[in-house]
């Protein structure tokens, strides 16, 4: 029983991870036809102890790379090989994780400083100033 690191303290067996192949679209030359190294790597998210918080992150954070079912689902076909394209994904599926381990940081408010209030108060008063020319002298006409 092998177990994958995700992030630190989020470890999968590694038999939770479903691989399935297909021919690839794009260059392959001859191979191009007849052998499948697109892969598709599918989790199923109800399956893995996620830390609280953590899945929902990562159910945001992967779009419509989740099913309805719950399932993550990666395609990878970059490279020309199935290898490649294997580790392409692992690869990926670790990078979304990792990121959704972390909580988004809280936003801290900020406030207008004084020198931008007064700025912007004499542009606005500039602008009048130079609309007021524009009008005919004399009055309302």
């Amino acid at each position: 029983m092998s177990m994958i690191r995700l992030a630190p303290g989020i470890s999968i067996d590694e038999r939770a991870l479903d691989w399935q192949f297909a021919r690839a679209s794009g260059p392959g030359g001859q191979n191009v036809n007849k052998v499948e190294t697109a892969v598709v790597l599918r989790l199923a998210l109800g399956a893995v102890p996620f830390p609280p918080g953590v899945r929902a992150r990562l159910e945001e954070a992967a779009g419509r790379r989740v099913t309805n079912d719950g399932d993550l689902v990666i395609h990878a076909q970059r490279f020309r090989s199935q290898e490649r394209n294997k580790a392409d994904a692992l690869e990926r599926l670790i990078a979304l994780v990792s990121a959704a381990r972390l909580p988004p940081r809280p936003r801290l408010p900020t406030r207008v400083s004084k020198g931008q209030k007064k700025k912007r108060l004499a542009d606005k008063a500039n602008r009048s100033h130079i609309k007021s020319h524009r009008r005919r002298p004399g009055g309302d006409d």
